[in-house]
């Protein structure tokens, strides 16, 4: 193995951004969006560079655990035994008295900073190196949030001059009739060309997953994201498919690549939306697509456009990158100086080596977490 592509120092940087406003999904609200900023530097020079995540509430704990916990693991190892480097990240998520996210987004900085030096030393883009099927997709905003005090036609008119191609919009905080007449509304304001998915992020029990899909079935709805509550998920996911008409989604809230095929084992959906940042990084993530692609189910992956735009390029199953509107989601628009304005609906990817996106400093010094 080469000595100048050996772990030689991991460095952090938290950012934590305010939002303009309250944003209220089904069971959940957002107040800032933060992430986690992590440079592996190389002993020969070069630095693969990523962020991932967010985790507000716990910042601080994901940092500390990549320069106490994973940076002892992988120090000293060559870049390209990312493989290695994975096994002996993965190790830090199994303590089972906190949070097993902590761990995994922890674990996702690491593998994603080392995808984008693999990228660097090949001189390559990622989105090629891990399977180069197309150099850009659509992208999607996801909205339709409660108590926005924005009409449905303003936001859809704010996202179609943001220039993305459709809207994952939010349902499952009213009653299945109350978010199928929302739904219906974008429907007729936004014109059939639009996409339109849903998301209730866990809300509703089956039967009234099944009154909403019965509603919505002639919208031409891409996917219903999470309609059942997680306790019984896999098994309520299955039956809301076998009876409507609307394809299912689901895989942000798994933990691994064999959650999702589970999912997939039980015919529970038709797109795996699984998280990479939330779930150990890149690396797991293709694992998931190869499963995926056995089973005929299409690859989504949950926000972080950033990362998710390379890996869905990557390969022939992918569908569509997932961002927010600038309010929501002040990082993505804000903290790439490069980053690519729309193209009829769709994100254009380069050929600048690794995930290719340079990060404005000044953004960061103004955001950055300072501790104590």
């Amino acid at each position: 193995m080469s000595s100048e592509l050996a772990v030689e120092h991991i460095e952090t940087l938290c950012i934590r951004v305010p939002l303009g406003r309250i944003y209220r999904g089904s069971n959940y609200h957002m107040t800032h969006r933060s992430t986690v900023i992590c440079r592996v530097h190389c002993a020969g020079g070069l630095v693969g560079e990523a962020y991932v995540g967010d985790e507000d509430s716990s910042l601080i704990d994901i940092e500390k655990t990549i320069l106490t916990e994973i940076f002892p693991k992988v120090s000293g190892l060559d870049v390209r035994s990312v493989e290695r480097c994975w096994e002996r990240s993965r190790s830090v998520t199994a303590d089972i008295l906190r949070d097993r996210r902590i761990g995994l987004v922890a674990s996702a900085a690491v593998d994603a900073a080392i995808w984008d030096a693999i990228g660097k030393y090949h001189e390559e883009p990622l989105w090629r190196l891990w399977g180069g099927f197309v150099n850009q997709l659509p992208m999607i905003a996801i909205g339709g949030y409660y108590d926005s005090g924005i009409t449905i036609e303003k936001e859809y008119k704010d996202l179609r001059q943001l220039g993305v191609a459709g809207i994952k919009f939010k349902v499952g905080g009213l009653t299945p009739v109350e978010d199928a007449k929302r739904v219906k509304e974008m429907r007729k304001v936004a014109g059939d060309e639009f996409i339109l998915a849903v998301d209730a992020n866990q809300a509703w029990l089956p039967h009234e997953a099944v009154e909403f899909c019965k509603l919505t079935e002639d919208l031409g709805l891409l996917w219903f994201e999470e309609p059942c509550r997680w306790s019984n998920d896999r098994k309520a996911l299955r039956d809301v498919r076998a009876i409507s008409r609307i394809p299912i989604c689901a895989g942000q809230s798994e933990l691994s690549a064999s959650g999702c095929r589970d999912l997939m084992e039980e015919g529970s959906i038709d797109f795996c939306n699984f998280d990479s940042s939330w779930s150990g990084g890149p690396t797991e993530w293709r694992r998931v697509a190869s499963i995926a692609q056995t089973y005929d189910v299409r690859m989504a992956h949950h926000e972080e456009p950033q990362i998710a735009s390379h890996l869905l390029a990557s390969i022939p199953h992918g569908t569509y990158v997932e961002c927010f509107h600038p309010d929501r989601d002040p990082i993505w628009w804000n903290l790439i100086a490069n980053r690519p304005e729309l193209e009829n609906g769709n994100l254009a990817l380069s050929d600048r080596p690794g995930f290719g996106w340079e990060l404005d400093l000044d953004f960061i010094e103004k955001h950055r977490v300072i501790q104590d």
